[in-house]
């Protein structure tokens, strides 16, 4: 039980940040009360867990499930994560759940299983989360923070708005924007009007008057901005900017506002710099590596080393130029890999793709089945022709697999069109036809729907590009998965 006095704890927030946390009225009862006192006094937004150091296991960090584990002057550590809904769903198939790049740091001890998201010289350019949802507003020089601090309590006191000197509205400018920068490079308005209500909320005193929110000319000046600090970054080499560059551009596509290439949505690294220390010599000699790394047995971890290394080079490559996927297959195979497929799509995103993909689907699942089954006429029946293997108390993947297969026909889409499914007898006639397929997920069974698969691939072009094996239970809403994370890339190509 909480004690009633009060208790100081050590917040450890990464390996330079720790902080005092004095709880006046003691231990909070609950770790719901914890995470509020964490989340006010470190000024954190969004979801973490918390760790606490156990003397049971010689001081080992735990997650914390109660409070009553904890002592004055105990030890906690903050570990963010992407938000609710990417935490890994509590089924049978979490077990495959990918690392968050946070996580990935604080295991101790790699195994063979660990995802690598980058090499031990990254950029520092490597994004690491996705835009948030309450823009942090960074902390400004000396005399701006002095000038802002006076200022908002006038504002409080009378109502009295700061007069911005030059210098001070440029380094506001210059400190929010590269702010910015590490979520985006290029920012859309909305995203703009999100950063200049978070500037007015903190810093009330620098609202606009004539504005009608009070900040539609600090929007304004960051667009100004943010397009000086890309031309800026553009001269230093940046490549996620200077792919947009007129002379990297074909003579046909040299104009400023033709053949623009911008992260895609959910992109957050879309055209990285090389990791410290490397060059696109020592790169490619590292692809050439991995080709012949890739035709070894029980090779991964060197795999997943390698393609962790040659991210930058690989994304370069495939935003320039946009090879085809036959070329990509040929140059990158191990990016056709079902684990790689993952550790690629959590590079782009900074987002687990199956715990993601599983967990939203199965929180929305129960509102889902109620939408779809209000469908009425011919769709309607083709619905409830989908769902029936619900009614006979089916496991979780196929639950998921009658759910998408329900979807795609609420949408008005053909599944056949999708999801090809044989006999084992039918396999050459299956052959046959997957030759002129442009994208689809395969299933091969000994009898109906409901008994287990016998194989299971995806076809890319007419030819199979990913296939488990016999003793590998996949199930289809698996390579549905692995379709979406592949999308991310062949998309461009």
């Amino acid at each position: 039980m909480a004690g009633k006095k009060s208790a100081k704890l050590l917040v450890f927030l990464s390996q330079d940040d720790k902080r005092k946390l004095l709880l006046p009225n003691g231990i909070p009862e609950s770790v719901e009360e914890l995470f509020d006192d964490v989340r006010r006094a470190c000024g954190l937004r969004g979801n973490f867990r918390v760790q606490y150091q156990d003397k049971d296991f010689g001081d080992t960090f735990v997650n914390l499930t109660c409070t009553g584990d904890l002592e004055d002057l105990c030890t906690i550590k903050v570990i963010p994560l992407p938000d609710e809904d990417a935490a890994p769903a509590q089924t049978q198939t979490a077990v495959n759940v990918s690392l968050s790049s946070d996580d990935a740091c604080t295991i101790s001890g790699e195994t063979d299983d660990t995802l690598i998201l980058n090499s031990p010289s990254s950029s520092h350019s490597s994004r690491t989360e996705q835009w948030p949802k309450e823009f942090p507003i960074p902390s400004f020089s000396y005399d701006t923070e002095v000038q802002l601090e006076r200022g908002n309590a006038a504002f409080k006191a009378n109502g009295t708005r700061l007069t911005v000197t030059p210098r001070m509205k440029s380094d506001i400018l210059e400190k929010v924007s590269d702010q910015i920068y590490k979520y985006k490079a290029y920012p859309k308005t909305a995203d703009f009007c999100e950063v200049s209500e978070a500037l007015i909320k903190k810093h009330p005193c620098l609202a606009e008057p004539g504005s009608w929110n009070g900040c539609y000319g600090w929007t304004q000046r960051l667009k100004t901005r943010m397009g000086n600090l890309r031309t800026q970054l553009k001269g230093l080499g940046c490549p996620e900017l200077a792919v947009n560059s007129l002379k990297t551009k074909a003579t046909d596509d040299a104009y400023s506002a033709k053949n623009v290439k911008r992260p895609k949505r959910g992109e957050a690294n879309h055209v990285p710099s090389y990791p410290a220390g490397e060059t696109a010599d020592n790169l490619e000699m590292e692809r050439q590596v991995l080709l012949k790394e890739v035709k070894k047995r029980n090779n991964g971890r060197i795999i997943r080393e390698k393609m962790a290394k040659t991210f930058a080079l690989r994304r370069q490559e495939i935003v320039e130029k946009q090879p085809r996927v036959e070329e990509l297959l040929e140059r990158w195979p191990a990016m056709f890999q079902e684990q790689e497929i993952n550790a690629e799509f959590l590079r782009i995103t900074t987002v687990p793709l199956q715990s993601r993909f599983l967990a939203g689907l199965d929180k929305q699942s129960s509102q889902l089945l109620q939408l779809i089954r209000k469908k009425g006429g011919a769709v309607g029946e083709k619905i409830r022709d989908a769902l029936k293997p619900l009614d006979q108390g089916v496991d979780l993947d196929i639950r998921r697999e009658c759910l998408l297969k329900s979807l795609v026909i609420y949408l008005g889409e053909d599944v056949s069109h999708l999801i090809k499914e044989y006999l084992v007898v039918q396999k050459e006639e299956a052959e046959e036809e997957l030759e002129n397929a442009a994208m689809a997920i395969f299933v091969l069974r000994d009898g109906d729907a409901l008994s287990p698969p016998k194989d299971i691939g995806l076809v890319i072009d007419g030819v199979e590009r990913f296939c488990s094996q016999l003793s590998d239970q996949r199930s289809r809403n698996q390579e549905l998965q692995l379709l979406l994370g592949g999308g991310t890339k062949e998309e461009e190509s």
